[in-house]
């Protein structure tokens, strides 16, 4: 089987010319990784939804830069042909320019990601371009923005009405115009982001955002019935993993409380001649040892 090559910014910018779409996942971890790879995952995001489904809070606020670039930095060494996407967290880029590229340089040096994702409206433009003039990729995260889910009043689609529509359109072609190298599109009427990424060359990637994107990115624990987070209503299950999993681990429970598990089988022994050692040693000290010993070792089979 032939070795997948690296996928770069212009593998997704072929694919989107030639009309062949791009797969992303959310991934966190080492093992999983590996495992996106082998399925040949074009695109990984070390997203900040890692506070809500793997540590337990309400928002993607509590997510901590350091903390992500670590997770990425396993994510790279076990998917290192993937096009990995480090997220910048909650006021690690919204306070200046200056700030925005030095934390972004972490998942960039110390990550080895292919782009930073920022969530992004027109505000922030010049934080885009003053990243992408110190060669840092940007992936402009456009719609509804989980950092700013207490401003825009809960998770609610973006872009129903028309004149919210086409700010949106207008906000896509500034990032385009600011240096952005891809964008991604959050609860946006399928209608919108149809016109976004017709509108421009860049890769778009959609989040409930419909099927005329390039690309779709799904948060990873959604997708396999993992559980945690905020899973959209739309999202379509591939695996049911929480029942497989409760059932392990009440199986588990009940075989250990009922002395079924372990067996012999799942256990290691000693050598036979190490044994009768240790046997005729426990014998000649202190009266055959302790009656703990001496029950201990009964319950051993002898050579």
């Amino acid at each position: 089987m032939p070795t997948r090559k690296k996928i770069t910014i212009s593998t997704l910018r072929a694919r989107k010319r030639e009309g062949q779409k791009i797969s992303m996942l959310t991934c966190y971890d080492y093992a999983t990784a590996r495992l996106m790879d082998e399925a040949e995952i074009d695109s990984l995001l070390v997203g900040d939804t890692y506070a809500e489904v793997c540590l337990g809070h309400p928002t993607t606020l509590p997510a901590k830069l350091d903390h992500l670039v670590t997770l990425a930095e396993a994510v790279r060494r076990g998917a290192p042909r993937c096009y990995l996407v480090g997220d910048m967290p909650y006021l690690t880029f919204q306070v200046c320019p200056e700030e925005a590229i030095r934390n972004a340089g972490k998942f960039m040096a110390d990550a080895g990601c292919d782009c930073v994702k920022v969530e992004v409206d027109r505000r922030l433009v010049r934080t885009v371009e003053a990243m992408a003039t110190a060669s840092i990729p940007v992936m402009a995260h456009l719609g509804l923005r989980p950092q700013s889910v207490q401003s825009l009043g809960g998770y609610k689609i973006q872009g129903k009405l028309a004149a919210d529509a086409l700010r949106l359109i207008e906000d896509a072609k500034m990032m385009e115009q600011a240096g952005a190298i891809a964008l991604l599109l959050e609860a946006v009427p399928a209608e919108v982001a149809a016109v976004i990424t017709e509108s421009t060359e860049l890769p778009v990637i959609g989040i409930v955002s419909g099927p005329s994107c390039d690309g779709q990115v799904v948060v990873f624990h959604d997708m396999i019935g993992y559980g945690g987070g905020h899973p959209p209503r739309s999202v379509k299950p591939y695996a049911r993993l929480h029942d497989v999993l409760v059932d392990a681990f009440r199986t588990y429970a009940r075989e250990v409380s009922e002395g079924m598990f372990p067996t012999t089988e799942n256990s290691v022994a000693m050598d036979p001649q190490q044994l009768s050692q240790l046997r005729a040693a426990l014998d000649a000290s202190s009266g055959a040892g302790s009656s703990g010993q001496r029950r201990a070792m009964e319950s051993v089979p002898r050579a």
